[in-house]
């Protein structure tokens, strides 16, 4: 079970954070504003539509730590995938950057494909 306060307190980190007023907030991850006014006050419990709202909006926001604390936030490791998964236009390697890379590595393997996955389900696919 969850502790209220320290979810709301956790909750006002986040909002503090991003620059947001609950109302912002509330419309960027798709809920009222009295939702917000009411988990902020104690009022209401956060339920789990609420908190994954949250983390698909907000991915820097971890589900452990929004929940226990533990963890950290901002998530650098997701951070560091959205900026990753930002880049809209990746070009394909040139055959001296291939073989840069292959001379890098074992010299008995070779790469064989590299595939970029990104946040929207698509992905690029390079193969020699």
């Amino acid at each position: 079970m969850i502790n209220t306060e320290d979810f709301t307190k956790r909750l006002q980190q986040v909002i503090d954070y991003y620059g947001e007023s609950a109302s912002s907030f509330a419309e960027k991850i798709g809920v009222q504003r009295s939702s917000i006014s009411h988990i902020l006050s104690g009022r209401n419990k956060p339920s789990l539509e609420f908190v994954l709202k949250i983390l698909s909006a907000f991915p820097e926001v971890e589900l452990y730590w929004l929940l226990n604390g533990k963890g950290e936030f901002p998530s650098t490791k997701k951070a560091a995938a959205q900026n990753l998964s930002s880049i809209t236009s990746v070009p394909s390697p040139s055959p001296k950057i291939e073989k840069e890379i292959e001379s890098k590595i074992n010299h008995d393997k070779t790469i064989e494909r590299i595939v970029i996955f990104y946040s929207d389900g698509s992905f690029k696919n390079f193969q020699n």
